[in-house]
């Protein structure tokens, strides 16, 4: 069995459909909303991130099928005034679970924000998945909480129905 991990190019039109197939497959899974992507979205994905400059993209291929993938923005730590690294998405199909893709694709994203001199990684993850947290846990990632007095921190969001706009 053949793994290997590769930074995406979003100009790369291969790459691009094998991005979009797996951020699907993610969706339409419980853990992603159970929801399929709109076709204008799987059809403009990696053009429209290509325009992100400080977005990158990991994807993991086991005997050169596409089975896994990762999605990260680069945004700005202001207590620590330097870039951190947001992973956005972490997609492994069902198929290549068990083989240590996600570690493998987070020590590629590692590896990328180290070059950029990043400060950290976050990520969020739901209560109920479980795998993931103990894969998460297991690299290093941990709750994130300033005074243990306070809590954890909450991931909270607000859509903006782009109708109303």
């Amino acid at each position: 069995m053949n793994i290997t991990v590769e930074e995406v190019d979003y100009h790369n039109a291969q790459q691009g459909r094998h991005m979009a197939r797996l951020l699907d497959y993610y969706a339409r899974d419980p853990m992603g909303g159970g929801q399929a992507l709109d076709d204008d979205v799987i059809n403009k994905l990696a053009a429209e991130l290509a325009k992100i400059p400080h977005a990158f993209s990991v994807l993991s291929y086991v005997d050169e099928q596409p089975a896994g993938l990762v999605n990260c923005f680069e945004v700005f730590s202001t207590f620590k005034c330097r870039p951190l690294v947001n992973i956005h998405d972490v997609v492994v199909m069902k198929e290549y679970r068990g083989l240590g893709l996600s570690l493998k694709m987070l020590n590629k994203v590692e590896q990328i924000a180290r070059s950029r001199n990043c400060c950290k990684l976050t990520l969020e993850v739901l209560q109920g998945n479980t795998p993931a947290q103990q894969a998460y846990r297991k690299f290093g990632f941990s709750d994130y909480q300033l005074d243990p007095s306070q809590g954890k921190a909450m991931f909270w969001e607000k859509i903006i129905d782009a109708s109303e706009q």
